[in-house]
């Protein structure tokens, strides 16, 4: 694969400031949605699993899932915003969630650290997917699963379009979201065909990715070494 699949010239610098405040109050409105997604989760993983969320934003995914089990969660996020606001949240809800300031590419976790490990709506934004998708692999345990969702670059305007007045975001907002996936998210978003690339560059295995029509889910495993003789 050639450096422009490897590393993107877009150094997927975090939201700050102003922007993280605004995405957090915007993606607020979905909640709902990270509640189904918590249950869905917290249904497929042991009681005290240890669970990493990569890029977590203001983190409502992982706090809705502690307030489900006794998981030991932690939260990586390359930006200091939306690590603070995680922060701000997860006290605010009374739960035990820990948000720590990091890269995808390079996360100062321990090896074979973690039983789950999340990813959604962010895997477009970072420059280095292959080593981000090399970091998840080293941070699971044997045994440990995967999931990323995220936008597919080659989903259609009409189903963008239709996700999008899905939200109920309000009339501004929709109109400035449609402009975010039009001009800066599907331009940095991959196919199908593109993550298997990333992945035959990984030691994952088994491997199962499901489309709809505008985004992408894939189940990564890293598999128990087989015990010899």
């Amino acid at each position: 694969m050639n450096r422009a699949m490897s590393e993107k010239a877009y150094k997927g610098l975090g939201m700050e400031g102003f922007t993280a405040r605004w995405y957090a109050s915007l993606t607020f409105k979905a909640l709902d949605e990270f509640k189904v997604l918590a249950r869905r989760v917290a249904d497929q993983i042991p009681p005290r699993s240890d669970v990493l969320e990569v890029a977590p934003g203001p983190g409502y995914f992982v706090i809705e899932l502690a307030k489900l089990g006794g998981y030991r969660i932690t939260g990586v996020d390359i930006s200091r915003t939306f690590v603070e606001i995680a922060r701000r949240n997860a006290e605010q809800a009374g739960v035990d969630v820990e948000f720590i300031h990091g890269d995808a590419a390079n996360m100062l976790l321990k090896d074979e650290s973690f039983d789950f490990l999340l990813c959604r709506a962010a895997f477009k934004n970072f420059s280095r997917p292959v080593r981000a998708l090399q970091e998840m692999y080293r941070v699971l345990k044997p045994g440990g699963s995967a999931l990323i969702i995220d936008l597919r670059k080659d989903a259609s305007k009409e189903a963008v379009s239709q996700g999008v007045e899905g939200m109920r975001l309000g009339r501004v907002n929709t109109v400035l979201t449609k402009l975010a996936f039009r001009f800066m998210l599907l331009k940095r978003a991959y196919t199908r065909k593109e993550f298997e690339q990333f992945l035959a560059q990984t030691k994952f295995g088994p491997i199962d990715i499901q489309e709809d029509l505008a985004g992408l889910e894939l189940t990564l495993h890293r598999s128990v070494p087989s015990r010899q003789g």
